[in-house]
């Protein structure tokens, strides 16, 4: 994954997962940001963007910014983008921070079964992203579910949006 003599990247944009009423966070979020902090933690990354609103009362990535700093990840090392409700608004809403920022090397946190559509749409807007998959927490039903949704919307995707060139 991250070398330990490379330079550390600028950012790893974090993705969102469902939070609960009352904002608690669902396992997958938990696991995301738990992964990011580790990151932080080992050097490989400078900052922390949380991105995701969700369709509840509480925007995960509010709910994500306040994991990592109860984990001590520095206020001024935690971002948020808050608007988006799709991977493809997450890119859409993160790439106008990681041009202000001048950022150019970027992670993407998302669990490995959403990997592949995840650097899709990023890359579709021009944001040069690696990936940092979530360890699977284990191997079960539910997670072949969610493989063979994904590999349904990476297949929307590019028939909506096209192919990256």
């Amino acid at each position: 994954m991250i070398a330990e003599a490379d330079a550390p990247f600028d950012v790893a944009i974090v993705l969102g997962a469902a939070v609960s009423a009352g904002g608690r966070p669902s396992p997958a979020l938990l696991r995301r940001v738990e992964h990011a902090v580790a990151l932080f933690r080992q050097g490989h990354v400078d900052c922390l963007l949380m991105s995701g609103c969700g369709p509840g009362s509480t925007p995960e990535a509010s709910v994500m910014c306040r994991i990592a700093r109860a984990a001590r990840v520095p206020a001024e090392a935690v971002l948020t983008e808050d608007q988006s409700r799709t991977t493809w608004e997450n890119a859409r809403f993160c790439k106008p921070i990681v041009e202000g920022r001048g950022w150019r090397r970027v992670l993407l946190v998302t669990e490995r079964y959403h990997m592949r559509r995840a650097l899709y749409a990023f890359r579709r807007f021009g944001i040069p992203v690696e990936a940092a998959a979530v360890p699977p927490a284990s191997l079960d039903a539910a997670l072949a579910v969610e493989h063979l949704r994904e590999a349904a919307a990476l297949a929307y995707y590019r028939w909506r949006f096209g192919s990256i060139s």
